[in-house]
């Protein structure tokens, strides 16, 4: 008997939802790069997961949840550059 494939599920750090691992946007700090989306999912670094949603990216935003999630202050600039890549990701979905 083949028992059904385990879907790996995260929780996203804006709105608080378990959802599969596929549907999330991976937001990543490498000690050598800083922070980045991680498009593959398979980068060395620690990560922290979003939903494909410009609102859970304002509500991580607002309620600190990326800087919890890499134990440091995040500056303002990588902010900016969360933005606009998350747009570019996030049409690119749709």
């Amino acid at each position: 008997m083949n028992s059904p494939k385990k879907i790996p599920m995260r929780t996203c750090i804006g709105c608080g939802e378990n959802k599969p691992k596929k549907e999330m946007i991976r937001v990543l700090r490498t000690e050598t790069e800083g922070i980045l989306i991680d498009e593959t999912g398979r980068k060395n670094g620690r990560g922290a997961y979003l939903c494909p949603n410009e609102d859970c990216l304002k509500k991580a935003i607002k309620s600190k949840g990326i800087e919890r999630s890499f134990k440091e202050k995040i500056p303002d600039e990588v902010y900016e550059k969360l933005k606009e890549l998350f747009a570019a990701k996030v049409s690119g979905i749709k």
